[in-house]
């Protein structure tokens, strides 16, 4: 395994990346792993709860059949699913990228207020563009105002319109983002 030097020690990456997300998420798994015991007593490592459970979308109901959960929360961080730019239960017409940007982020921030975050506590975002070098313009058009500063990070991969799952489909978003 790689090792990074971190001032005079030599960590692991699994080490790093575990001391980032207990950073991250507000847990105290590091300190309560390397905490000395009091008065002789034993110290064990605080839990991480809750270590898996579903946050729906409001108004939802709960699929004993389903192959996938819209939310999963974890400790202090939500994983949002892939969130399609058009269903047609919604909305008659697919529209733009731009129109679909924005029903996709107004159902993220449903969502999240639904698992207790916010789009201020969004840490990632990754879309999948149909199209980018036609739509992306438009999509950042869509996009901008959904988050306060500082922006999430982002990052986007590509597919060929007839590739998103669905006819109409122009951009398919998910998210990572803590629960204060």
């Amino acid at each position: 395994m790689a090792k990074k030097s971190i001032g005079t020690s030599t960590r692991t990456r699994r080490q790093v990346l575990t001391a980032g997300l207990a950073g991250v998420a507000g847990a105290a798994v590091t300190a309560a792993q390397t905490a000395e015991p009091q008065n002789g007593a034993t110290a064990a490592p605080q839990a991480w709860t809750p270590k898996k459970e579903v946050v729906l979308r409001p108004g939802q109901k709960p699929s004993p059949n389903a192959l996938l959960s819209s939310c999963i929360r974890s400790g202090h961080l939500l994983f949002v699913a892939g969130i399609g730019g058009w269903y047609p239960d919604r909305r008659k017409e697919p529209g733009d990228i731009k129109v679909q940007i924005q029903g996709a982020l107004t159902t993220m921030k449903e969502i999240l207020e639904n698992g207790g975050s916010s789009m201020a506590n969004v840490l990632k975002v990754h879309m999948t563009v149909a199209d980018p070098n036609k739509n992306i313009a438009l999509l950042n058009e869509g996009y901008r105002g959904f988050f306060p500063d500082p922006p999430p990070a982002r990052s986007y991969s590509a597919a060929g319109a007839d590739q998103m799952g669905r006819e109409g489909v122009l951009v398919q978003i998910d998210c990572v983002a803590y629960v204060d």
